[in-house]
């Protein structure tokens, strides 16, 4: 299971006082309002950051880190994730799971065969799908109730039916 998760990634800077645009990558942008601290990922380190300040333009969030009040130290971190570690995660309701807990689950059909393996979740405007990989091909399978019966998170699988036209073979 996966420690931390991306909330954003730094898409500029924003103005000569070391804030910077973040284009989210979260569900709920609101959660930037009360988010404290959060970890740069520069590739080699996770470095702990924390929130001075936080404001919304467009559909950006400008932030402001304690510390960093020069451009030239935060310019070299664009295009880099902003993570939060999973105590800090938006708190699930019942039956929901964090899509990169399923990531790489095994995916078996309802008669218990082995189907593949999920590779991906792609969020469309509709329902997520799920991208698996089945006989060397991608496979796409909505996450609707009549296709995805049941996931499992902590035995990593993921139960399917494959509806009519779904396998064009």
């Amino acid at each position: 299971m996966e420690d931390f998760f991306r909330v954003g990634v730094i898409a500029n800077t924003h103005g000569i006082r070391g804030e910077v645009k973040v284009f989210p990558t979260t569900d709920d942008v609101e959660r930037f309002k009360w988010l404290k601290d959060v970890y740069l990922d520069t590739g080699k380190e996770k470095i702990k950051l924390e929130v001075a300040g936080v404001r919304f333009f467009k559909n950006l969030v400008i932030v402001k880190f304690k510390g960093i009040d020069n451009i030239n130290d935060i310019e070299k971190y664009k295009g880099k994730d902003l993570l939060v570690t999973r105590e800090d995660a938006v708190p699930l309701e019942e039956d929901e799971y964090y899509i990169s807990d399923i990531l790489g689950a095994e995916v078996y059909t309802e008669d218990g065969k082995i189907f593949g393996k999920l590779e991906d979740v792609l969020e469309t405007g509709a329902n997520l799908v799920y991208v698996v990989k089945h006989n060397g091909k991608e496979v796409l399978l909505p996450a609707i109730p009549d296709c995805v019966k049941d996931v499992d998170v902590d035995a990593h699988k993921v139960v399917v039916s494959i509806l009519p036209g779904l396998l064009d073979e």
